[in-house]
């Protein structure tokens, strides 16, 4: 079978077809020319990889492994064309075993071949399309033809008639929800740029030591340390939920003095951020003035370490009698990938409810790009932000379109533009797309199902007969990073939890944690109106055009890892994915190396082609030592993922039932618990942002001198 992937790939790179379907890229000289630079030897190496893949027959064929082979024995770029031939290697043993499986795959492979083999003139790319979605991305196929009953099909799939409501649903956000979210720091986009400049002499020097340091993690757009205050997530996202808790005060549907909790983790994307986090962040809140009526708490990891040390751990040695517990609890923590953070931002609230305040039944979390757009929400919805919350049906039980039992313990909104929100807050924040595809896309298309989910899933409304919000509802799969929340009750019976391998829609992920074959499954609930306004492109371009070649590599490793984790959870594989299509489960592929791979190749081609030649020297250099890491990760029957999952499955059920046996012992007033009871309020009120802008235990901030902004 490798012999008809082979003529695919030869197909859809090779110049000069005369007639019928044409290449979806020319690499005509990508391998021949080369002037010597960085970006030209990148660029040779990567279509040198494309041209491999389609065979002997590719004219190019013998000069391009050549070239690579070449390389290989070069000290700069060793690792690079050693990533390229390792993965021609591995994708067509994938193909292979594929074909081998699945009989279904080997005959869609076969079809397409021959259809790029015998095609006439009259039969183009965008015909073909289909085609090569059939082998590379299935999910995608049929959703264009007709959108509206793709829309309709999935709302039928996500219909959840309701068997019970929440009996004691939330009264008062503001007191019983503990809000959350995430703070990413990194290094200025330029040392000697005004961002640097914000920060005293001390700091920028520090910063400069620390630039030299190798970037261990990639976010979307992160805070750079020193961005003006305007341009500054934390600050405009606090700000924004003050405004929210304002609006609430003022329309009498809280108290006028009910302040509200805000969690924030802290995540860096270098070591050596650890020492200056804290008094940054600290400084940049208290010059801004946003803490009236807002309780604001900052973990580090240091602090995630304290509560292992000084609380977990001896809860666990002392009534457990689980001994040296410190390392199965590594898993709670916020510095690494997204999906680390997520999960402690969740797993605070139960640790709070038992700890802190009996009073929080819920966690919310927010990125802090958006704010609640309250006049909106009530003029179109009827209903604020805090007012959504209220609903019976978070908590509700039900039963799903295939009979199996759901409780909606997760609650999730959606999303609008900043720029949209002038026509309706129901405008889809995803449009469906009508532009021509990159070479890229006629693998792999995301952005297609991705706006069939947000027009069926995200802008569902309760306003009709099949879906009423009384009798039926809608659950979701497709959810954000922010706008979802879950309450503590379920938290603590489910127990999901987001891997900390997770890099890319870790919100998604920390679904798959808690569908099961048999008996009730946790799913979130469409809360219909609950949207907030999404301004990241308002305020935050420069650090999402910084954050571009992190983020896009992390979407193909995202086919890696939720190819290999639905693998290994304790459900049929089959099953989960049917659950999840098509945009969730569209990830989860039956070919994730060669996909992911060959997306990476495609795109940077294309910026090749493009002259963009720094970002696909970026990209080039950034991609293969992150693939080849991920797919190393994810190799083999027993992989170090699945042994990593199963590690932070044991360590969040060893979690649970820590807080489950202490809560019990704090009932009792038993001494031992009631100390450690004492023990964790300090270090939580050690947590607790000052509003004197001091260091963090110093008492000196690190940034306190300042030049006038």
């Amino acid at each position: 079978m490798r012999k008809y992937f082979q003529a695919i790939c030869c197909h859809l790179i090779k110049s000069g077809n005369k007639d019928g379907v044409p290449p979806i890229i020319d690499l005509t000289g990508q391998v021949a020319e080369s002037n010597g630079s960085d970006a030209a030897v990148a660029r040779q190496l990567n279509a040198a990889f494309l041209i491999l893949l389609a065979g002997t027959r590719h004219p190019q064929f013998k000069q391009a492994e050549a070239r690579l082979n070449q390389l290989a024995e070069s000290a700069n770029w060793h690792n690079i064309a050693q990533f390229y031939l390792t993965a021609k290697e591995n994708i067509e043993e994938e193909i292979d075993r594929t074909c081998n499986q699945d009989h279904g795959f080997a005959n869609r492979l076969r079809h397409l071949s021959g259809l790029l083999e015998n095609s006439d003139p009259h039969t183009n790319l965008a015909k073909a399309t289909e085609s090569i979605w059939s082998v590379f991305f299935p999910e995608g196929t049929g959703l264009s033809s007709n959108p509206e009953d793709s829309i309709k099909h999935l709302r039928e799939k996500r219909t959840v008639t309701i068997s019970r409501l929440n009996p004691a649903p939330i009264i008062d956000p503001a007191r019983e929800i503990l809000f959350t979210s995430n703070v990413l720091l990194t290094l200025p986009s330029d040392l000697k740029s005004n961002d640097s400049s914000n920060c005293s002499e001390i700091l920028t020097q520090t910063l400069g030591q620390m630039s030299q340091e190798p970037q261990l993690y990639w976010y979307d757009h992160p805070i750079h340390i020193g961005v003006k205050p305007q341009n500054n997530e934390l600050l405009y996202g606090l700000r924004g939920l003050k405004e929210a808790l304002d609006f609430e005060h003022e329309r009498g549907s809280t108290a006028p003095d009910t302040s509200l909790t805000c969690i924030l983790s802290v995540s860096v994307t270098h070591h050596g951020l650890h020492k200056i986090a804290r008094p940054y962040l600290n400084e940049e809140l208290s010059r801004a003035g946003l803490l009236k009526n807002i309780d604001v708490y900052m973990f580090t990891e240091e602090d995630t370490a304290r509560l292992i040390d000084e609380v977990l751990g001896p809860s666990a040695e002392y009534y457990l009698k689980h001994f040296e517990p410190a390392k199965e609890l590594s898993m709670l923590g916020v510095d690494g990938e997204y999906g680390r953070h997520y999960s402690f931002l969740k797993a605070i609230a139960a640790f709070w409810k038992v700890f802190i305040s009996q009073n929080i039944k819920a966690t919310f979390k927010i990125d802090l790009d958006q704010i609640f757009p309250q006049t909106d929400l009530v003029a179109q919805t009827g209903a604020s932000a805090f007012e959504h919350f209220k609903t019976s049906l978070w908590g509700a039980r039900g039963i799903d379109s295939r009979g199996k039992g759901v409780e909606l313990g997760m609650i999730a909104g959606a999303l609008v533009n900043e720029s949209d929100i002038g026509n309706s807050i129901y405008t889809p924040d995803v449009r469906f797309p009508d532009r021509v595809l990159a070479p890229d896309e006629h693998i792999f298309f995301s952005v297609l199902p991705q706006a069939i989910s947000t027009e069926a899933e995200m802008m569902a409304r309760y306003d009709n007969a099949s879906l009423d919000g009384i009798a039926t509802c809608l659950q979701r799969v497709h959810v954000t990073g922010g706008t979802n929340g879950i309450l503590i009750d379920s938290l603590r019976r489910h127990r999901p939890f987001t891997p900390s391998f997770i890099g890319r829609a870790e919100d998604q992920a920390y679904l798959l944690s808690a569908i099961k074959d048999s008996g009730e499954s946790l799913a979130y609930l469409h809360r219909d109106g609950l949207i907030m306004r999404h301004d990241k492109e308002a305020f935050a371009q420069e650090a999402i055009n910084a954050a571009e070649s992190g983020r896009t590599v992390g979407d193909y490793l995202r086919i890696l890892y939720f190819s290999t984790y639905a693998g290994v959870l304790p459900v049929n594989k089959s099953d989960l994915k049917d659950t999840l299509d098509p945009f969730t489960g569209g990830f989860i592929s039956k070919i994730p190396v060669t996909v992911a791979s060959m997306r990476f190749a495609l795109k940077a081609a294309a910026l090749f082609r493009e002259k963009e030649m720094d970002k696909g020297l970026e990209l080039v250099t950034n991609g293969t030592q992150r693939l080849a890491e991920a797919i190393e990760f994810t190799r083999g029957k027993s992989s170090r993922l699945q042994k990593q999952y199963e590690n932070e499955r044991r360590g969040w059920d060893l979690y649970y039932d820590i807080l489950d046996v202490v809560a019990q012992a704090i009932q009792s007033n038993d001494p031992f618990a009631l100390q450690l009871q004492q023990t964790a309020r300090a270090i939580i009120d050690d947590c607790k942002v000052s509003t004197q802008g001091k260091g963090y235990r110093s008492g000196k901030s690190e940034c306190g001198s300042r030049k006038s902004i």
